[in-house]
């Protein structure tokens, strides 16, 4: 009995509709929070240096790669679908997608602030200024909105809204 080829490859599955990624952004950390690590990491030279300078650069090098790692597994992405919106690790249907709306400067900071609803999904950084606001409108959902930093919130909304 013939078997199957185990290197023949595989053909892929259709998604067209799915797999069509209309925006994504990946919300990297600026610049000053790298100096910071940078600036942390080497601290760990002073700390150990009195044992030896080997152990202090050892120990920077050590704290530099934790905090690189740290940093770069916990940066959200949004990736907006003609299907779904994904941002960071939460997933939703586009049909409950409801109103879109960008905020920037003080309005950003009102809405991550005094008008922040308790039960909204957040995902937002301290390094990115404007905010976009997404309406839940699935019924089975207590979530009103998603609240979520993008710095580029036009295209964001563009994206959502199709226009």
């Amino acid at each position: 009995m013939p078997t199957p080829d185990q290197s023949a490859p595989v053909p892929a599955r259709n998604n067209s509709s799915d797999s069509e990624v209309l925006f994504t952004e990946k919300l990297w950390p600026t610049v000053w929070i790298w100096v910071v690590v940078v600036g942390l990491s080497g601290a760990g030279i002073l700390m150990f240096s009195p044992i030896s300078t080997a152990a202090g650069i050892i120990a920077a090098l050590v704290l530099l790669a934790i905090m690189t790692t740290l940093l770069v597994l916990s940066t959200p992405t949004i990736t907006v679908t003609r299907d779904t919106l994904r941002v960071g690790r939460a997933t939703i249907d586009r049909r409950f997608v409801g109103s879109v709306e960008a905020f920037r400067k003080a309005e950003a900071t009102a809405e991550r602030g005094p008008r922040l609803n308790g039960l909204a999904y957040m995902c937002f950084r301290g390094w990115i200024d404007p905010v976009v606001r997404i309406e839940i409108t699935d019924p089975a959902d207590r979530t009103p909105y998603w609240l979520a930093s993008s710095r580029r919130p036009e295209e964001l909304v563009a994206a959502l809204t199709g226009k």
